[in-house]
């Protein structure tokens, strides 16, 4: 990565409207969920990766790693999940070192009533705003974006394409 020129006007333009959707989607997203389900947007998809996931279960260091979070970061959200009895931890059968996260039955209850209204506002402020055509670009902007952040496709909308 080089430290050269400023932007080009035509790189400005889109630039700038990106980085305003960086900061006003994830505030928009964020507070519909803890409105609605007191949930974080975070917390919604880590729960949401487990709900997703052959017996709900993830070893902890995956988890971080689908989400593109640090292990720490991903602890405290485990264990304000916890707290709430949506998840639980557990030694790993087969690795005394490491540590699985379990979706509870009532963290599968409270991510499958968020997912409504999630969708109602991921709809909203984005799928509705956009064409089939757009969507399209969208999706192929966001992934060639995603190949150069997430390179090995650990995240689990890289592992999607």
């Amino acid at each position: 990565m080089s430290r050269s020129r400023s932007f080009t006007a035509e790189e400005r333009e889109a630039w700038a409207p990106l980085a305003a959707l960086l900061e006003l989607l994830p505030r928009q997203l964020d507070a519909q969920l803890i409105r609605d389900d007191e949930l974080t947007h975070f917390d919604y998809f880590t729960l949401s990766i487990l709900a997703l996931t052959p017996e709900h279960v993830v070893r902890m260091s995956t988890l971080a790693a689908m989400s593109h979070s640090t292990l720490p970061r991903m602890s405290h959200a485990v264990t304000r999940l916890e707290k709430r009895g949506y998840v639980r931890r557990e030694a790993a059968s087969d690795d005394a070192r490491a540590t699985d996260v379990v979706l509870t039955p009532s963290g599968r209850r409270t991510v499958i009533q968020a997912t409504p209204g999630h969708v109602a506002n991921v709809r909203e402020y984005v799928l509705d705003a956009l064409d089939r055509e757009q969507l399209a670009q969208l999706r192929d902007i966001a992934q060639a974006i995603l190949a150069r952040l997430d390179p090995d496709g650990r995240m689990r909308a890289t592992l999607q394409r």
